[in-house]
């Protein structure tokens, strides 16, 4: 198990963005598990992503919060567990800093309802007939994994090994550390609750639309050109 601890690719200013979805993704769990049980299952059905309702265009009930396909964005913001919760909003906060100042404020707004859509979708049409509703942040934050990787891969990430026989603190190449990361989302079990492939769709969705949405690069100034002052050959001495 490799267990970031940070990322070495230093930030010109804060990540506004980044903190903002941080805040609000613990605000609306906070918010979740102050319900009862029961209505923590309504909510999470009516703001879930369910498989069935997406591929189809359908509410099978209770009514979503937001019209079809809200539920894809709504259930961005729920999560199953503390541990769910913490994974997510950890590897945002330490990957989406930078990807947040490559793109822009707007723009990065933008690429992560983008790619969290992308990865529910990836889910969806995977078990098209399933209607248990899918929550979490998961796709979203492994779209930002893909860009970072695709804008950084060279940066290093300080990583806490957890390897049978060998715990040790190690300075791991970003291209290593979310490629393996990327390869272990196919291992996940079929019937362990988590939505893998929202995780690979995500991923992938990043990767290919980072580029699309980030700035272009500043063009360098025209070059001045040279006066040349032009002397007779009689002259010239």
């Amino acid at each position: 198990m490799l267990i970031p601890i940070r990322d070495e690719t230093p930030r010109g200013r804060f990540p506004l963005v980044t903190a903002v979805l941080i805040i609000i993704n613990a605000v609306v769990f906070l918010f979740q598990r102050s319900l009862a049980p029961n209505a923590q299952l309504i909510l999470i059905n009516a703001a879930g992503a369910i498989p069935y309702e997406i591929v189809n265009r359908v509410d099978i009930g209770p009514a979503n919060l937001l019209p079809w396909p809200g539920s894809i964005v709504t259930s961005m913001f729920l999560h199953g567990g503390w541990l769910h919760l913490i994974g997510n909003m950890w590897f945002l906060w330490l990957f989406g800093d930078n990807v947040e100042e490559a793109l822009g404020r707007i723009r990065f707004a933008l690429f992560y309802l983008l790619v969290g859509t992308i990865g529910a979708l990836a889910q969806s049409f995977t078990i098209p007939a399933s209607t248990a509703p899918m929550i979490g942040a998961s796709g979203a934050v492994a779209g930002v994994l893909g860009a970072y990787v695709l804008l950084y891969p060279r940066a290093k990430v300080l990583t806490f090994a957890v390897i049978p026989l060998f715990w040790n603190f190690l300075h791991v190449p970003a291209w290593l550390f979310l490629g393996l990361w990327f390869i272990g989302q196919f291992f996940i079990g079929a019937g362990s609750g988590v939505a893998w492939m929202a995780h690979v769709g995500g991923f992938l969705g990043g990767l290919g639309i980072v580029r699309l949405l980030s700035p272009p690069a500043p063009q360098p100034a025209p070059a001045r050109p040279v006066e040349v002052e032009y002397i007779p050959p009689g002259q010239r001495g």
